[in-house]
This record gives C-alpha cells, sequence and structure tokens, in this order.
C-alpha cells in the first residue's frame, strides 16, 4: 500500500477536531500538511526491503567479530503511536571471508526503524536479515530505547530504557555472548 499524503492530511484534521480544535486556527492551518510531510518520513522504511542494503558485499579476509556500536535512531511504537528512540549495536562475525560495508548496517536499522514497529520485532528483524543476506557464523543485534508511550503517559517514567538483544549462530555461545556485551559497553559509566 502507498502513502496517501492527502489522506494522512485530512486524519490529521479529524483528530484536531476531535480533540477540541480548531484547524482553521491560525498556528494549525498548516499542521495536516506539515504532519502528512513528517509521518511520509517517520514511516518511509514501509516503502522498502530495509535488507537490500545487504546486497552489497565484498570477500576480505577477516572472520573475525565486525561491530558497529551506537547507530541512533527513531521509530514509532505501533500502540500509540508515539516515538521510541535509542542507540542499536549491530555486529556479526563474517564466514567465507564475506563483509558488508559498515553504513549499510546503519542503513538496515534505519529501514527497519523507519515504520510503526515493537522494539522486539526491530531487534530480531535486523538480525535475522544480517543471517539471511550474509550467512555470518553469528549476528548480534542489541537496541537500548526509551518510548515515549512510558515517559510521557501511562506509567510516566522519563529516563527508564528498554533492552533488547537477538542472537544467532555464534554469537550464542557463552564467551561470544561476553565478548560483544564488553565491546558494547566499553567506555559507559
Amino acid at each position: 500500500m502507498a502513502y496517501d499524503a492527502a489522506g494522512v492530511e485530512r486524519a490529521v484534521r479529524d483528530l484536531l477536531v476531535a480533540i477540541g480544535e480548531d484547524p482553521s486556527r491560525e498556528g494549525l492551518v498548516d499542521t495536516p500538511a506539515r504532519m502528512s510531510r513528517a509521518w511520509a518520513e517517520i514511516v518511509g522504511g514501509l516503502e522498502e526491503d530495509p535488507s537490500v542494503h545487504l546486497q552489497t558485499h565484498f570477500r576480505v579476509e577477516h572472520e573475525e567479530m565486525v561491530l558497529v556500536r551506537d547507530i541512533d535512531f527513531y521509530s514509532v511504537c505501533e500502540h500509540h503511536l508515539l516515538p521510541f528512540y535509542g542507540k542499536a549495536h549491530v555486529a556479526y562475525i563474517p564466514a567465507n571471508s564475506t563483509v558488508t560495508g559498515l553504513s549499510k548496517l546503519a542503513r538496515l536499522v534505519e529501514g527497519y526503524a523507519r515504520r510503526p514497529q515493537v522494539q522486539e520485532r526491530l531487534t530480531s528483524q535486523i538480525a535475522d536479515a544480517l543471517v539471511t543476506k550474509l550467512k555470518p557464523q553469528g549476528a548480534c543485534v542489541i537496541i537500548e530505547a526509551e518510548h515515549m508511550c512510558m515517559t510521557m503517559r501511562g506509567v510516566r517514567k522519563p529516563g527508564s530504557w528498554t533492552v533488547t538483544s537477538a542472537l544467532r549462530g555464534v554469537m550464542n555461545s557463552p564467551a561470544t555472548r561476553q565478548e560483544i556485551m564488553t565491546l558494547v559497553m566499553e567506555g559507559r559509566k
């Protein structure tokens, strides 16, 4: 299904009326169009298969862990349509000397984050794409995020962070799991 900018504008106008606002008020006149443009960007990952970024790979004589740490991401909770954001840490151990560009890992995170999501699924989708496309010895994704649905409403606990992980292949071994956690946590307070 393609993004319907006019439909989003109508929905935002209806939402403003439903919450008791006047969409013709000076400060709100352009809000439906602005929100439509913003949402097109926020859910832009729905228009792509993020795993295509991993089609670019090459051979390098390296079969040790590759980690891109602290990849900033922003997503939107599919339950409340409120933002959640944080850091993704993506690692894999190449097999057959097959590696991908480091920026491709960030693009993978971005593609899956830019859609209505839950953090658990986001974590698994990134790990599964690595396994499917690169066929590594192992893959690990750790995501740390703050959810606005927990901080600005409901339980109202700002500063609460949710951490999820997905480990595949050799990343499940205790020694490798410890190595990845040490590398991710290194330099933090």
